[in-house]
């Protein structure tokens, strides 16, 4: 058997594995977020400007009191749960195929792993301030320059391991002067300060968890593009770490389509909008990260642009934000918004990647 192919083996595996485990936590995850009820008491009532929020609150009343947060955590505690049992057995048991299956690796996975289960945390928290109201965020939550802080650390944590430890300073940027390899821009310390605006850009994309089945089905089109583009790479640690997400969160759609028995919250939504950028580094993505991310770029786009409207046009463009919530507002079905986002994802995903594998 060739190392190409056990590598392929190896990541349909772990994918297909995380699948089956995400989906036995699932299934008790869901009986103690009822049991504990772990939602809003109150739907927001507020927009992010402190403006009255009418026509969100219409759309969201019911589905924020009734159906728990807190569904992201299934993908952070798979990933724990699976490194866990792959390194008890291969103590227990000298086989060389075992051993193969281990995908820690100090130069692929230990940053994304350190961000997922990190800004996991930082996001359940964040939950479990929500749900019961405090916290001086709209709605509950922790405070804005709260989450700045720590998701900056993050990133200053992420970047300084790149730049001293693995000794990374460039960004390569595709297509560009030199069709069809590209250019790699050293930016020496400024390597570190880009790693944390795009964990900060990155984090904003929370604006994606707001309808069933939305968040789970595009970060499934982007970790699946970052999975191909890893393997073409031959970091086939990174790639079977990237094939773990996918299958928690296929397990994560099954309890998350329409009606929705849990949404994702910010353990699921923040672990894995800062595990995306610091994958976009490690496999040298960033410029295409916004095309890969599209969905998110267009979903955290109308937010901004929304709110620069309101403040000095004093007029909405769209008649909620998300844009997804103006779709709904306009007559469209919820399954038809995030079935067509979904189709929206895997294309910009597959061009992006494919820009990428250019060079």
């Amino acid at each position: 058997m060739s190392i190409f192919t056990f590598s392929a083996i190896k990541i349909l595996s772990l994918a297909f594995f995380s699948s089956v485990v995400s989906i036995v936590i699932a299934k008790f995850l869901i009986e103690f977020l009822y049991k504990i009820k772990f939602w809003k008491k109150a739907a927001r009532e507020k927009a992010i400007d402190g403006r009255e929020a009418d026509v969100l609150l219409g759309l969201n009343k019911e589905r924020e009191t009734s159906v728990p947060r807190g569904g992201g955590i299934i993908i952070w505690v798979s990933m724990i749960i699976i490194l866990s049992l792959i390194l008890i057995l291969n103590a227990f048991f000298d086989v060389w195929w075992l051993e193969k299956f281990n995908f820690l690796s100090r130069e692929e996975t230990w940053i994304p792993l350190f961000a997922l289960i990190s800004a996991s945390i930082i996001g359940l928290v964040d939950d479990i301030f929500v749900v019961h109201g405090k916290g001086k965020y709209i709605g509950g939550g922790l405070k804005f320059g709260t989450r700045f802080i720590l998701v900056s650390l993050i990133g200053l944590i992420g970047g300084a391991w790149f730049y001293f430890k693995l000794g990374w300073s460039a960004v390569h940027v595709p297509l560009l002067f030199n069709f069809p390899y590209g250019i790699d821009i050293n930016l020496g310390l400024g390597y570190i300060l880009l790693f944390i605006i795009v964990c900060l850009a990155s984090w904003a994309s929370g604006v994606v968890d707001g309808l069933d089945g939305l968040a789970g089905g595009v970060f499934g089109s982007i970790f699946g593009a970052f999975a191909i583009i890893a393997f073409a790479q031959g970091r086939i640690e990174l790639a079977s770490f990237c094939a773990v997400i996918l299958g928690t969160l296929f397990s994560f759609l099954w309890f998350n389509i329409p009606p929705a028995k849990f949404y994702m919250g910010e353990t699921g939504i923040l672990g894995l909008s800062i595990t995306m950028a610091t994958i976009a580094f490690i496999t040298n993505s960033v410029v295409v990260l916004p095309i890969i991310a599209g969905i998110l770029v267009i979903e955290t786009g109308s937010v901004i642009i929304q709110l620069l409207s309101k403040k000095f046009r004093d007029r909405k463009i769209w008649l909620s934000t998300p844009i997804h919530h103006h779709l709904e507002a306009s007559g469209w079905k919820s399954y038809q918004i995030t079935m067509r986002f979904w189709i929206i994802s895997v294309v910009l995903a597959l061009l992006g990647a494919s820009i990428q594998l250019l060079t």
